[in-house]
């Protein structure tokens, strides 16, 4: 430590002797209770160094005790009393100190639970983007406070396309649901997610976006910008953007038709299938973070969300997609409940599978779909968007040396992952050993 740092050090000392700080009333019983303990024993025992003076001691508190009563009586209500003391102190203290540090009530118990308890919790990273990813992300906060989503930033519409065109940064929508879903604090996350309706350029963008991109502007990287979110935040997690390049995600229609960007692939007049993706630049590198969290991982969870859109976009930046091929955590990739209008039509579960290997360059290990019932009413509510259940056939995807795992993901028959549900699902694969091994 520098010279300098150890004078700061050394003063900064001095301060718990000013008054008010009600530390020292309680250190001071805390001694006398310990000191009360001691003499006790020493009453009861007369044995161990110094027992002249303890016992001079006892025989005085035998003086103004009743007469008669036996030494070991006087010293185990010494010892009581010095226990009390001594226990009521240090409740009193840490209630002092703690209460001094929480911002609000239930502050100090949330932290502690999520860094002792929690802290102890699985490395899951979940890979993905849009409402899909945030809602795992909501889920699984609840059982680990170890967890990375690495954000797809390729968006180029609504406050995010505005924004990427105007300061040149990748898209933050994503990344702005995702901290809002990490975040412990429901205020907080409102606040993150509110859209301005009126005013001069500001209407149409949420206050978490302007937040990223205030911090980008302010710091020259959009990376840096993210880090100190996090911190700021102090999110249950880390969040990473994919990339900190901005990139154009470009479909390869088939036929041979290019799109490019993803607000256009959704409005296509062409809605032949999609055969390949890829990025422009091809060549972006991921975030140094979120390569170190792959290979860290105990799970790497790909999905849920838009396959083409959220799911794919990060697979494509190589050394990010080559670190999850190399990583010894077992992939999961969770697969969607229904097709995507303009995305995913007629393509089955199979399908999806097929498209993150061709993409990622190798297969997942484990493929996540949902058992639980779907309304008629949900499913004609999305036949009206151009949707369908997705089509299952366990037998082509185990053909193809997938391993298919089916789990309740929905509630009240809803087409849409259930957080938690997602969230037990994937803990009890980890918990119950259902995970091949990093050797398999």
């Amino acid at each position: 430590m520098p010279k300098g740092a150890r004078r700061r050090h050394a003063l900064a000392q001095w301060r718990w002797l000013v008054p008010g700080l009600r530390v020292k009333r309680f250190g001071f019983q805390l001694a006398l209770g310990c000191l009360l303990i001691i003499i006790g024993f020493y009453q009861y025992a007369r044995v161990g160094p110094g027992r002249a003076f303890y016992s001079q001691v006892g025989q005085t508190l035998s003086n103004i005790a009743i007469p008669g009563l036996p030494s070991w009586v006087l010293g185990a209500m010494v010892v009581g009393a010095g226990v009390w003391l001594a226990w009521s102190a240090v409740i009193r203290l840490n209630r002092s100190i703690l209460a001094a540090m929480a911002s609000q009530p239930g502050d100090t118990l949330e932290t502690l639970f999520r860094k002792r308890t929690l802290g102890r919790g699985p490395r899951v990273v979940a890979i993905g983007g849009g409402t899909g990813l945030s809602n795992l992300l909501s889920g699984l906060k609840v059982f680990t406070a170890n967890l990375s989503a690495i954000v797809a930033v390729t968006d180029d519409g609504g406050s995010s396309g505005r924004l990427r065109r105007s300061l040149g940064m990748p898209a933050p929508g994503d990344l702005t649901d995702c901290i809002a879903a990490l975040s412990d604090s429901p205020a907080l996350a409102k606040l993150l997610l509110h859209r301005f309706q009126r005013g001069d350029g500001l209407s149409g963008h949420t206050f978490g976006n302007l937040l990223l991109a205030t911090l980008a502007d302010q710091r020259g990287d959009f990376a840096e910008a993210i880090l100190a979110v996090n911190d700021i935040l102090n999110v249950r997690g880390r969040v990473f953007p994919a990339t900190a390049t901005p990139a154009t995600l470009i479909a390869t229609i088939e036929g041979g038709d290019q799109v490019a960007g993803e607000s256009t692939l959704r409005e296509r007049e062409n809605r032949g299938a999609i055969r390949r993706m890829q990025l422009d630049p091809p060549d972006v590198r991921a975030v140094p973070g979120a390569k170190e969290a792959v290979s860290q991982a105990d799970l790497i969870v790909l999905g849920p969300g838009s396959l083409y859109t959220s799911v794919t976009p990060p697979l494509l930046i190589p050394d990010l997609a080559a670190a999850i091929r190399v990583a010894r955590a077992p992939v999961v990739y969770v697969c969607n409940i229904m097709t995507e209008a303009g995305e995913t039509d007629g393509l089955s579960a199979l399908g999806h599978v097929r498209a993150v290997q061709e993409h990622l360059g190798r297969s997942p290990d484990v493929v996540l779909l949902n058992n639980a019932p779907i309304s008629e009413e949900t499913l004609a509510r999305y036949r009206l968007e151009g949707a369908e259940r997705l089509e299952v056939d366990e037998t082509a995807l185990m053909q193809v040396g997938i391993r298919v795992v089916f789990a309740p993901l929905t509630r009240r028959g809803q087409g849409q992952h259930d957080p938690r549900a997602l969230a037990v699902a994937l803990v009890r694969l980890l918990l119950e050993g259902r995970l091949p091994s990093a050797s398999a």
